[in-house]
């Protein structure tokens, strides 16, 4: 396409004659047409931008407005795991550890703590910095009572299982069957039935026939098994730990020896009437810390012949 001429009216020869613009001309005449295209896009890119909005900031307002419901959520789900772990403290304290008498977490250890905003410098200096300082500073508090509680937990559940063995060690149940009526208890006698003297009954005399099964009361080791003359005839005793021994005297025979390991139910000895004793019987006592307790505290004395013996059988089972 040929360029365009520019022609000018020459008044003094009544003609028109063709123009050829100066180099300066052509200067001034580009840097106003580039001036007026700038000017124009600035303005346009302003409209725009007030109707439209600029897309990259839009997608960080959505991203920002997106992490604020997190962090809302996140939070919610912290206070809602706080209460959780206060409502086991709660339990933990009123009856676990009552129960099975722990001291009680105070409520000042139970509670954690941050360490004040400090410990959060690197939040600082942002839009956002109290959101995001509150939230952290809950999540802190949160590992803290969560540390707490797990060893709470460690703590109740290795005191349980001393009890459960302890438990498994007291002497309570009978040593022979319910339908063997009792005879003497712990108590002084004015005058022995073999020796005529006034002298304290330490035990508790089951009046049972020769050959009655006689069973171990409670988990433990045999400690003596014979007769070494000191009245009991032929006795066993049985060491429980926790401070507890068992007698079972005036036997027949012995089904243990000294150092085995005997649970609950299991058959020890055969009754008799051995030693210094006005007829068959056996002599049971409890020895605490080598104090002599009363044998009837130890065992429940309503149970029907069926119930011991189911009791018996379910003791046996591995």
């Amino acid at each position: 396409m040929p360029r365009r001429k520019n022609y000018v009216f020459d008044a003094a020869n009544l003609q028109y004659l063709q123009h050829r613009r100066r180099l300066s001309e052509k200067l001034i005449r580009f840097m106003v047409w580039f001036g007026v295209s700038v000017a124009l896009t600035v303005i346009y890119a302003f409209i725009f931008h007030r109707i439209a909005g600029d897309p990259k900031e839009e997608l960080l307002t959505q991203k920002i407005e997106e992490l604020k419901l997190s962090y809302s959520l996140l939070e919610r789900k912290i206070d809602y795991s706080s209460a959780v772990i206060a409502d086991l403290r709660a339990s933990d304290n009123s009856s676990y550890r009552a129960i099975l008498d722990l001291e009680m977490i105070p409520e000042d250890i139970s509670e954690g703590g941050s360490g004040g905003t400090f410990k959060f410098g690197d939040l600082s200096g942002y839009m956002n910095t109290d959101m995001m300082m509150s939230v952290r500073s809950k999540f802190e508090d949160l590992k803290t009572q969560t540390n707490i509680q797990y060893n709470s937990l460690t703590e109740l559940t290795e005191r349980a299982d001393e009890w459960k063995k302890m438990w498994a060690h007291l002497p309570y149940i009978r040593p022979v069957e319910v339908n063997i009526r009792l005879g003497d208890g712990l108590k002084f006698r004015e005058k022995h039935p073999v020796l005529g003297s006034p002298r304290w009954h330490f035990g508790q005399d089951f009046r049972c026939p020769v050959g009655t099964e006689v069973h171990a009361t409670g988990d433990g080791t045999v400690y003596y098994a014979g007769n070494d003359n000191d009245g009991f005839g032929i006795k066993v005793v049985i060491d429980h730990g926790y401070g507890y021994r068992t007698i079972y005297g005036h036997l027949s025979e012995c089904r243990v020896k000294r150092g085995d390991k005997v649970s609950r139910g299991d058959r020890i000895a055969i009754s008799g009437n051995t030693g210094v004793s006005s007829g068959p019987h056996l002599h049971y006592q409890i020895d605490l810390f080598g104090e002599h307790v009363n044998p009837l505290w130890y065992f429940e004395d309503s149970l029907t012949e069926e119930e011991y013996y189911r009791m018996l059988d379910f003791l046996s089972r591995p």
